[in-house]
């Protein structure tokens, strides 16, 4: 099973126990269970989501539908899923940008109060993010960096010049290269895309922009076929599978931390006991074998213990966290 497993299965047989203690809760689920996702489909989030809906389908033997809502940096899906009945039939998959940053940045143009009316229930997945180049454009302008060192000379060398992908205001793409220019001294231009990781990672290997952070998931395939290089990774340390790819520290930039985070979500008011049910099945799902396998497939870690011991105090600390950061190189989105 090896160390994720163990550790999961202990986590599992703990709460697990804990419910074997406790009456049932009117037998939840009598019904399908919808499962909001604020992206287009092929995205990180939205194959995170899909996993977990299956194995939540299995484990509760009801419909578990995955249902799309991209758009104004997760604003759509945050506020649908948080006006929905509180009753652990409407639930949320987010990630890093949607219910990290959104609610730290654009709180003002959210028409829910984030913090009174969503409720965490677990992290799902961790995930080490390359910062990716293109390779297959802009021959007539020099840009082919090979290296993260290249990049910064030829962005310092053309201010205004390099183009780079985000989902949008608010996004850890962006949050993440505001920090890098002010850090690095460099001028990018920011192309927002409202469908998130699919459409970024396709007009990247088209060359339609230049750089972009991107979970190490997906572009796999398009950094075989040459489309697009790796110049750095957000991660502790390097990955086997990408041994030739230097962390952000190792050139030269510590404390930028891109790695992106998946989890779900439920309006405030669902009751504890439904909070607890769905919880104990997200951490199921993560002991099943085919899980693992997705997960290492796809590069993804599983959440640390401590943030599956106490999601809450996660999620309010992973967005102070942010909130120092965005304060500290001055970022201010226009209301």
């Amino acid at each position: 099973m090896g160390r994720f497993g163990h550790i999961l299965l202990q986590a599992f047989c703990l709460v697990v126990t804990a419910a074997a203690q406790a009456p049932a809760q009117n037998a939840y689920p009598t019904k399908p269970i919808r499962i909001i996702v604020p992206y287009a489909p092929g995205g990180l989030t939205d194959v995170v989501a899909r996993l977990y809906a299956e194995q939540l389908r299995q484990s509760f033997g009801r419909g578990v539908f995955v249902e799309n809502k991209p758009g104004a940096s997760g604003i759509i899906a945050i506020e649908e899923m948080a006006r929905a009945k509180p009753d652990g039939y409407t639930l949320m998959i987010g990630n890093i940008s949607t219910n990290g940053l959104t609610p730290v940045l654009l709180a003002k143009r959210m028409k829910v109060d984030y913090e009174r009316d969503v409720q965490v229930i677990t992290p799902l997945a961790d995930v080490p993010v390359f910062f990716l180049a293109t390779t297959t454009a802009f021959a007539s302008d020099g840009f082919s960096p090979k290296t993260f060192a290249e990049f910064l000379d030829y962005a310092r060398a053309h201010p205004g010049k390099v183009r780079y992908g985000s989902a949008g205001i608010g996004s850890y793409q962006q949050v993440n290269t505001e920090i890098l220019k002010k850090r690095a001294g460099l001028d990018l231009v920011h192309i927002p895309f409202k469908g998130g990781g699919a459409e970024i990672i396709r007009d990247l290997a088209n060359g339609d922009i230049h750089v972009s952070w991107f979970n190490i998931t997906n572009p796999v395939g398009m950094m075989k076929a040459g489309r697009v290089r790796a110049l750095a990774i957000a991660s502790a340390e390097r990955l086997p599978q990408h041994a030739d790819v230097p962390t952000l520290t190792e050139v030269g930039f510590p404390g930028i931390r891109a790695a992106q985070w998946v989890a779900a979500f439920a309006p405030a008011g669902v009751p504890p006991e439904i909070v607890d049910i769905v919880h104990k099945a997200f951490l199921k799902a993560m002991t099943v074998p085919e899980m693992q396998e997705a997960f290492a497939r796809g590069g993804m870690l599983v959440p640390r213990p401590s943030w599956l011991e106490d999601p809450k105090a996660w999620l309010r600390e992973e967005m102070a966290s942010w909130k120092r950061d965005v304060e500290d190189v001055g970022i201010v989105v226009e209301e």
